[in-house]
């Protein structure tokens, strides 16, 4: 990737467009992890969002950083990405976050980003310099995730079903409360939420760095102040999740 001349005031504000993806993004995705907990009463939703925002923090020295190498490298050829282009995949990408929110669409913010990415790219140099190994994995699992979940959801709501078929439904609420599985559910979906979307901004704001000089482009990981960045910035995330909850 070759270097650009960019002052750090610029760079300084596109780190801040990327914190505001990120930002939108829990308005997206995050609420889904606090929606169960806080509708059947587990937990308040102060509660809930300060338990999300644990999980997606822990998930950072959990996982590894595969999806911000992914957005990173993956997408387009890192040749050509500047400030213009960044700027472009981002603005893309929030408001089409802002459009499907207010609609109340269901809408990846991992694909938004990743098309912002690739029409910024197409507007600066066309279609020669897409990484096509990678944008296919992305598409085909815009149609993966969901049948996957729909035959997995099929698997285990019989099963659960059959397990407590003669109990009561006010004794099965409290088992569950008592065993904490929603609790469990709710922990392991925030985990993989901190392991998965979260990542995505480190990745644009590494190559962001790259792209203006500084950070290297032959190093393994993103410098650590982007880590803590966007670790703090996790629980910005979740309280957007706990406000798009209570919409």
């Amino acid at each position: 990737m070759h270097s650009i001349q960019l002052a750090i005031w610029a760079v300084s504000l596109l780190v801040i467009v990327a914190l505001l993806f990120d930002f939108m993004n829990g308005f997206h995705d995050a609420a889904n992890s606090t929606a169960m907990v806080v509708s059947t009463g587990v937990l308040k939703p102060q509660q809930a969002v300060a338990f999300a925002a644990a999980f997606n923090v822990i998930a950072y020295f959990v996982f590894h950083l595969k999806m911000a190498a992914t957005v990173g490298k993956g997408t387009i050829d890192p040749a050509i990405v500047d400030h213009y282009v960044i700027f472009g995949a981002l603005v893309g990408a929030i408001g089409w976050n802002v459009v499907t929110w207010i609609y109340g669409i269901p809408s990846s913010s991992s694909h938004a980003l990743i098309g912002g990415l690739v029409g910024a790219a197409l507007a600066k140099s066309g279609w020669g310099l897409l990484n096509w190994d990678g944008l296919l994995k992305t598409v085909a699992f815009i149609f993966v995730s969901p049948v996957l979940g729909f035959v997995l959801g099929s698997f285990f709501m019989p099963l659960v079903s059959w397990m407590y078929f003669r109990t009561p439904p006010s004794k099965v609420d409290r088992c569950f409360r008592r065993l904490q599985l929603q609790l469990l559910s709710a922990g392991l979906y925030s985990l993989g939420h901190g392991g998965n979307d979260a990542q995505k901004t480190i990745g644009i704001i590494w190559m962001l760095l790259i792209a203006s000089g500084y950070a290297s482009a032959t190093a393994d990981v993103p410098p650590v102040w982007v880590i803590c960045a966007i670790c703090r910035w996790g629980s910005a995330r979740c309280s957007a999740a706990g406000a798009s909850c209570g919409r």
